[in-house]
């Protein structure tokens, strides 16, 4: 089974959220993470949804997506075509002798440290899942704290843009 990133565009009021994650639980299907904020047009929210499952299963998701009344359009997002972030907030322990060898990682990673502390750092690091398993692996034995992810959000890359798709819908 595959990862699948579903870019889904909704209307942005009350109970949206609840029906889409309602339709994964009724049909046994996982969400690996979830990420919605609303669009450049408020009336709007985007989705960014990803899954695993096989071509038949995120074709069945996508169809009953479909189906509800406030989904507005959906399009799989394919990583060559498509931006894929995530924003990672990490508590590090951070003591006088290691404090800088763990800002050495950060600027390996392009990270930025949002809060000092007398024993921790807490840093922001952007990138793909694979570029924040490796900053977390890289700092795992200085002592992670807390930790915090967006999961994916997604756009399409180049010109095209899922707007412009539905308005001519």
């Amino acid at each position: 089974m595959s990862r699948h990133v579903l870019s889904v565009l909704v209307s942005n009021h009350s109970g949206v959220l609840s029906r889409v994650a309602g339709l994964f639980s009724r049909r046994g299907y996982n969400i690996d993470s979830l990420s919605v904020g609303e669009t450049e047009n408020p009336e709007i929210s985007r989705m960014t949804i990803v899954a695993h499952g096989d071509d038949l299963i995120i074709d069945q998701i996508m169809k009953q997506l479909d189906k509800l009344h406030d989904v507005l359009y959906i399009k799989q997002l394919k990583k060559s075509v498509a931006t894929l972030k995530e924003l990672a907030l990490v508590k590090i322990t951070a003591t006088n002798l290691t404090r800088v060898e763990i800002i050495g990682v950060i600027d390996i990673f392009n990270a930025t440290i949002v809060d000092a502390a007398t024993e921790a750092l807490t840093v922001e690091i952007t990138g793909d899942a694979h570029e924040i398993d490796t900053f977390l692996t890289m700092v795992e034995p200085y002592g992670l704290k807390e930790m915090t992810r967006t999961g994916v959000i997604a756009l399409q890359k180049g010109n095209h843009d899922i707007q412009s798709d539905l308005k001519n819908t």
